[in-house]
């Protein structure tokens, strides 16, 4: 049994010597680890920061009918180009029974006065054609005369804008809705039949029709309070929409909002940049977009990868390659970064190579 047991032990142990043998052997024959080098480059950075937010009319107003009743006639639709007094539409007035009556009344009113007072004018204008009564008394008859005659052509003109919205004084008509500004019809929300309200101190009035200058636009947003500080008026911006593909719109930042906003549990303060457009260029109101605020650019300096940075106590350093595959400790000075390139002000020259962390392969030499 012992001798058994011997022979086990004596095949486990040739076993094993042989595979620690095989083991070292591999370990000693293991090719070397070459590690990557890239070179310093030349190149443009710009460090930016981005807001998201909209496409804006700088001016757009809602126009508002001055009278309340019916839409008889729309002459315009969305999407076209008005002058400033150019007619958008003509409301038919539906009067109410007791201002119409009221002024019925006062108009039968000013006319029973305006008859008495002619008839009196007509007797004391005898009477001073006959050098009955003297001038000045003459004189307060014709003076009450043409009062009279005022208020009734004043009454007349009250119940025609009761009746009608028109005014025969001023030949204007009240049921005339105008456009208020040169621009682009953005909106027509009401269609011929529709009942409307007229705008007045207690309440805003149903609008006709949303007119916008749309040659001056301006993009809305808001970023994050950690970047706010960071920004100036007069920065470049760079405008991408999502619905126009291929292309980036310059902006220059003319607002920064003093105060933030509470969102989604963030501070964020408004922006506002002015769009520079071309003359062929066209942008609908209302576009989403995105801006990259620019807080500073370098045009064709020395960079590398932002990733091949190491750091000892903050203070930035790269491993130089000094002979094939022999590296030393550098310590450089850097510039802006985008996040991944970085500019390199001193401690590296354009012919040295710089040994890419985490980035080794192995070859056989």
């Amino acid at each position: 049994m012992k001798k058994v047991l011997l022979g086990v032990f004596v095949l486990v142990f040739l076993a094993l010597s042989g595979w620690l043998g095989y083991y070292f052997y591999k370990k000693s024959h293991t090719d070397p680890v070459v590690y990557k080098t890239e070179a310093p480059f030349e190149t443009d950075i710009v460090k930016k920061t981005v807001a998201t937010g909209a496409i804006v009319p700088r001016r757009e107003v809602q126009v508002k009918s001055q009278v309340s009743g019916i839409v008889e006639e729309l002459y315009v639709e969305a999407g076209q180009s008005v002058k400033k007094g150019q007619l958008l539409a003509k409301i038919r007035i539906v009067p109410n029974i007791v201002s119409v009556n009221s002024a019925e009344n006062a108009l039968e009113t000013a006319r029973i006065n305006f008859e008495e007072a002619q008839r009196e004018l007509a007797r004391y204008e005898q009477l001073y054609q006959q050098k009955v009564i003297p001038e000045q008394e003459y004189r307060k008859y014709k003076a009450d005369f043409n009062l009279k005659r005022e208020a009734l052509q004043s009454a007349e003109n009250n119940l025609l804008l009761v009746r009608e919205g028109a005014s025969k004084r001023s030949g204007q008509s009240s049921n005339l809705v105008q456009a208020t500004i040169d621009g682009m019809l953005l909106d027509v929300p009401v269609k011929v039949g529709t009942s409307i309200i007229e705008r007045n101190n207690f309440n805003e009035g149903t609008t006709i029709a949303t007119v916008a200058d749309m040659r001056s636009l301006v993009f809305e947003g808001k970023i994050d309070e950690s970047e706010v500080g960071k920004l100036r008026e007069n920065m470049d911006l760079l405008l991408t929409i999502g619905a126009i593909e291929g292309r980036v719109f310059n902006a220059k930042l003319e607002y920064i909002a003093p105060k933030g906003v509470e969102e989604e549990g963030a501070i964020k303060f408004p922006v506002r940049a002015r769009v520079l457009l071309n003359e062929k260029d066209f942008i609908r109101a209302g576009y989403s977009a995105n801006a990259d605020i620019v807080l500073d650019k370098r045009q064709k300096v020395l960079a590398i990868k932002e990733s091949m940075l190491h750091f000892d106590k903050d203070q930035p350093y790269v491993e130089v390659e000094t002979a094939p595959q022999v590296f030393e400790k550098r310590m450089i000075k850097t510039g802006i970064s985008d996040g991944i390139n970085i500019e390199v002000v001193s401690g590296l020259k354009k012919t040295e190579k710089v040994k890419v962390p985490d980035a080794q392969l192995a070859q056989k030499i």
